[in-house]
């Protein structure tokens, strides 16, 4: 594209979607850019249509005719340039139509070079399907056939740093080859297969594969153990989507002649804004992505490391670690079973604020799964969708927190007590020092009010200290993804502008105590000079209205038991930020522990909601 970021002030915008297709409308008003329109149309990638560019275009027909302002040719082309008030100076897509990019990994070591190769796979927006690992206990038939039987868009394949041991990796070579694998989408063409592991193995490599997978070399994901290099893969990842999956799906051919940038898979557009923002404004962000079948977890924390190696180059020690996990089997409509029997009956009935028997949960698991796309029409429905929603979100962060982690194999400093300890790897995601949690998915973004968004994310992530809760409006993260590739100010003004919608700040102090115990004491004093003083009570939850764009002095000094991100017992005194919902106070404590009683748990519920307003009054007496 050779247009300069200053000459582009129309801005159009697609994501196509497994079942709708999303337009947006991006202009440059009174010297900012702004979200203008949105539409949105059936996907058009299955039969009977088997186009995609129909679905794309009747989605933005429906823009065109919100915003008055022709699009499309008459020969259904994206018109460009703008002029007056026809045009678009730009159009950008992204896509998860035909099931997104599916990926099979396969490395040496579980742990190491195979995490690393599903690190760089995760962050290019594709879904793991399965991880072949020499040392995952299956034996060399087993892993052949589930080779087989899987079909996934590409391989890739790792292992070993530079200079060490050939034969490990050359021996999962030879069971891709001999797996022969065909691909899901398209006749006649070789399977895509990325190497990333030792460069000593390349030649072997290329002997055993050369000839019957489309073959491509890049640099070693891990070329030393305390070093992982992700971004040659990810390139290559995001080409081949490109030349072959995309190029397989009906109508992308025409599709991607359209667009003035490569189509990217979703997901990975959805990581790229959130990269974008968490690094230009250095903060720490955690989002996630609730789906009818699949819950995607974000995250950008910052480098352990960065502070000890500040002196070496960017790529090798970044400031910043994003990470991405899909957990395919928990969502709210197609996968609602499975979160089910993941979870356990107990921790669904947990979150219920009444009397439920058994055999009604279970019957409202099984009406949701025969009628997966249904919305609640009773209130007692809603509870219940929004309870096993919160489960859903649990297990899906908890996943993330065990992958997102510090480099296996790596070695480092311990104190005495650190050497006798049997952990894993030490989690990347510090809950204290997080500073925004975005959720996103129908079940979060269209939440009849946003109170319940509020204390479904609080509930499930169980933040900490000072954080801001937001979510986003209608889900256009994709398309700003895609646009901070060619327009980061664009993306990021709008991103902030019309994409996110703030709840309010929360505050969380961490620590456990005994019901109706100190928590803290705090003074807030409002911008028109009010101020609201008193103790916080450990299993309270305290809202103040406070809106958008307005702040607050909080002065908090948490008992001794208690840290809210200073110390233990340590006074705090920040600015704090409304939102739709307010601010919140959260003396529920840190880990959150509901009662086990029947009676204490639906007591301490209906306390928690009124609290904060999530149900309409009255709705939780009797």
């Amino acid at each position: 594209m050779n247009k300069k970021p200053e000459d582009i002030k129309v801005i159009l915008a697609t994501d196509c979607g497994s079942t709708t297709t999303k337009a947006i409308l991006i202009m440059h008003q009174d010297g900012e850019y702004r979200l203008v329109v949105r539409g949105e149309a059936p996907t058009t990638v299955e039969a009977p249509f088997e186009d995609v560019t129909m679905g794309v275009l009747n989605a933005v027909t429906e823009v065109s005719e919100l915003a008055g302002r022709k699009l499309v040719t008459d020969d259904e082309k994206i018109l460009r340039p703008s002029t007056g008030n026809d045009g678009t100076d730009i159009f950008i897509s992204t896509s998860s139509a035909g099931g997104g990019l599916q990926m099979m990994v396969a490395g040496v070591v579980r742990t190491m070079t195979a995490k690393s190769a599903e690190n760089a796979a995760l962050g290019a927006g594709a879904i793991v399907m399965d991880v072949i690992a020499s040392n995952d206990k299956r034996l060399p038939h087993e892993q052949i056939e589930r080779i087989r039987q899987l079909r996934p868009d590409m391989i890739l394949l790792s292992g070993g740093i530079d200079g060490g041991t050939v034969s490990h990796v050359v021996e999962l070579g030879e069971l891709i080859g001999a797996a022969d694998p065909r691909p899901r989408l398209g006749i006649g063409y070789h399977l895509p297969v990325i190497y990333a592991g030792n460069i000593d193995a390349r030649e072997n490599v290329n002997d055993i594969l050369g000839e019957k997978v489309d073959l491509r070399i890049v640099d070693n994901i891990r070329p030393v153990l305390e070093e992982e290099n992700l971004k040659p893969a990810r390139e290559m990842i995001h080409n081949l989507f490109m030349e072959h999956v995309m190029a397989q799906a009906p109508g992308y051919k025409k599709l991607m002649s359209w667009a003035d940038a490569p189509i990217m898979p979703t997901p990975g557009a959805v990581g790229l804004i959130m990269k974008r923002v968490a690094d230009e404004e250095g903060i720490q962000v955690l989002g996630v992505d609730i789906g009818g079948a699949t819950t995607d977890v974000f995250s950008v924390f910052n480098n352990p490391a960065y502070d000890i190696h500040k002196d070496e180059n960017e790529i090798d020690n970044p400031k910043t670690i994003f990470n991405r996990t899909v957990s395919a089997n928990l969502g709210m409509s197609y996968s609602i079973s499975n979160v089910f029997k993941e979870t356990g009956i107990e921790n669904v009935l947990r979150w219920i604020p009444f009397e439920m028997d058994e055999v009604e949960l279970r019957n409202q698991v099984k009406n949701k799964m025969i009628r997966p796309t249904t919305i609640p029409q009773a209130l007692e429905t809603l509870m219940f969708e929004q309870a096993l929603a919160r489960e859903a979100l649990r297990l899906a962060f908890i996943q993330h927190q065990n992958f997102a982690t510090t480099l296996k194999g790596v070695q480092k400093q311990r104190t005495i007590s650190e050497t006798f300890e049997q952990s894993e790897a030490e989690s990347l995601v510090n809950l204290l020092g997080l500073d925004i949690l975005i959720g996103s998915g129908g079940v979060l973004s269209h939440a009849p009010k946003r109170n319940q968004s509020a204390i479904m994310m609080l509930d499930a992530f169980q933040p900490q200290g000072l954080t801001m809760l937001a979510v986003d409006s209608i889900f256009m993260m994709p398309q700003l993804g895609v646009l901070s590739t060619i327009h980061p100010k664009a993306a990021t003004e709008v991103f902030h502008k019309d994409c996110l919608i703030y709840l309010g700040d929360s505050l969380s102090p961490v620590g456990t105590g005994k019901p109706g115990s100190k928590v803290g004491a705090y003074k807030l004093t409002m911008p028109d000079g009010k101020t609201h003083e008193g103790l916080l009570l450990f299993g309270d939850m305290k809202k103040f209205a406070l809106g958008i764009g307005e702040t607050a002095k909080l002065s908090f000094e948490p008992s001794r038991g208690f840290d809210c991100g200073e110390g233990k017992g340590k006074k705090i005194s920040v600015e704090v930020r409304g939102g739709v919902v307010g601010f919140i106070l959260d003396g529920r404590g840190r880990p959150l522990i509901i009662p086990e009683a029947e009676a204490e748990r639906v007591a301490s519920l209906k306390k928690w909601l009124a609290a904060l307003e999530v149900y309409p009054e009255n709705t939780l007496n009797g």
